[in-house]
């Protein structure tokens, strides 16, 4: 029984911690700078999973110059 709870705490743990950085990955700033790209290319992207940044990056050479800044920085 100790095990399961273990093992729930731990699994409850990384998903709050992939969370918050996931969304610190995309502070408000650079999810300004990606907004009209985020509309233009990727509106039907669900967040989460590095789903945004992906489509964002099959689709960079269509990007703003801002957000391709912004895209490249996320990679690094």
């Amino acid at each position: 029984m100790t095990r399961t709870i273990l093992a729930a705490f731990v699994c409850a743990s990384l998903t709050v911690a992939a969370t918050a950085a996931s969304a610190q990955e995309f502070s408000a700033e650079k999810r300004a700078a990606c907004k009209g790209d985020y509309d233009q290319f990727c509106k039907g992207t669900m967040p989460g999973g590095g789903r945004v940044l992906a489509c964002l990056s099959k689709n960079n050479d269509k990007l703003s110059a801002a957000c391709k800044k912004v895209v490249a920085d996320a990679k690094k």
